[in-house]
């Protein structure tokens, strides 16, 4: 049987043209398949991150990945489905406010990839990690300067201030750091990365690359002041 992937592109390919109910409810079952086969393979990165993660472990595949169906309520975009498949592994559950593991399948390669860190963390734990990052900053550059993981997640994603943050001068040596809001890693991850029936392997070895990041920002986080 052929790897099921390319078949789920071809699905939210379609999807993108015809985002409306009458249409994914005329394609349910197709929708239903895919999506199982895609949690299957979810489980098995899952189960394998696991091993060098042990807090990993509690959580199931259905836990982990997100709904297809978009929140409109909020939004000018009233599209009611997304057209990608993505699901956050945390060893906190999908909704806790630490830093996390987080994939995307998508049809637009920008969007699509591995992604490791904190995302839109609310202003008192940006302070605190901030602080932690200058206070601690050997061990910081010791994380974020290493070689392999730079190979796979290059430079931060997410926003960032256009000057200094409040109390932080303009010329502090880690001022790029400093001025981030989201402190994030991406790794863009195309067709040809998913094509590979491999994929969660390979995904859980660059995961991998991100524990000593995600670990730094949570304890970081839980740290008495």
């Amino acid at each position: 049987m052929s790897y099921y992937i390319p078949r789920l592109y071809d699905f939210l390919t379609r999807l993108a043209a015809n985002n409306n109910r009458e249409w994914f409810a005329a394609h349910k079952s197709e929708y239903d398949e895919l999506r199982g086969l895609w949690l299957d393979d979810l489980q098995r990165l899952i189960d394998l991150m696991g091993q060098w993660d042990t807090a990993l472990k509690r959580y199931t595949a259905k836990e982990c990945a997100y709904r297809i169906y978009r929140d409109t309520r909020f939004s000018l975009d009233k599209t009611p489905y997304k057209i990608y498949f993505s699901a956050l592994v945390s060893a906190y559950g999908r909704h806790a406010d630490r830093a996390c593991y987080y994939l995307q399948l998508d049809i637009r390669p920008e969007e699509s990839g591995l992604y490791g860190g904190i995302w839109h963390p609310e202003a008192p734990v940006l302070k605190k990690l901030r602080t932690a990052i200058t206070d601690n900053d050997d061990e910081w550059h010791e994380i974020a300067r290493t070689p392999e993981l730079n190979r796979y997640f290059p430079g931060w994603v997410g926003e960032r201030l256009k000057t200094a943050p409040k109390g932080w001068p303009k010329d502090h040596p880690m001022i790029d750091i400093l001025r981030l809001k989201d402190i994030g890693k991406w790794c863009p991850c195309d067709k040809t990365f998913f094509n590979d029936p491999a994929w969660p392997e390979i995904a859980s070895e660059r995961f991998r690359l991100l524990k000593p990041l995600i670990d730094f920002i949570n304890y970081s986080i839980e740290e008495e002041l």
